[in-house]
């Protein structure tokens, strides 16, 4: 394995792990809602769906702003981060795809079962996230070393 020490950021990954955390925990300790962001898009869609619209659709659209304009505002800044993605958009989609399906059967996403699960000390978020993990990691085995990728 190597490491790519020229873009290795442990600073600022300490500094964007510790805003996720703060921002989970607040939102959790101000208005009782789990950081989980399926179950924010989920209960969008769903409070759209089902008229009339769900009263707590305006957090859920705050949230997911700030999650789209927190990005643009740091390329505004110049700390654009580079991301290489070694894919087309028919396998990201897919991908997406895949993960959407996984999501519900898990009853949650990475964010809402990694970060708020395991930091509450949840089984299943435990079972959950090791199962998320497991996943990522055959899907890279698989793909990189036996697909000839």
């Amino acid at each position: 394995m190597l490491i790519d020490w020229h873009h290795f950021t442990p600073g600022l990954s300490l500094a964007g792990g510790l805003l996720i955390g703060l921002s989970a925990a607040l939102l959790l300790l101000l208005a009782g809602r789990i950081a989980g962001i399926s179950g924010i898009l989920g209960g969008l869609i769903s409070g759209w769906l089902n008229r009339p619209a769900r009263a707590d659709g305006g957090w859920r659209i705050a949230f997911l702003g700030g999650l789209i304009c927190a990005p643009l505002l740091a390329t505004a800044l110049g700390f654009a981060a580079n991301a290489d993605i070694d894919a087309g958009w028919p396998s990201v989609l897919i991908a997406g795809f895949v993960v959407g399906l996984g999501t519900r059967y898990a009853g949650g996403c990475t964010s809402g079962h990694g970060v708020c699960g395991l930091s509450r000390g949840a089984r299943r978020s435990m079972v959950a996230t090791a199962c998320f993990m497991a996943a990522g990691f055959v899907t890279v085995f698989v793909l990189r070393h036996l697909g000839g990728g």
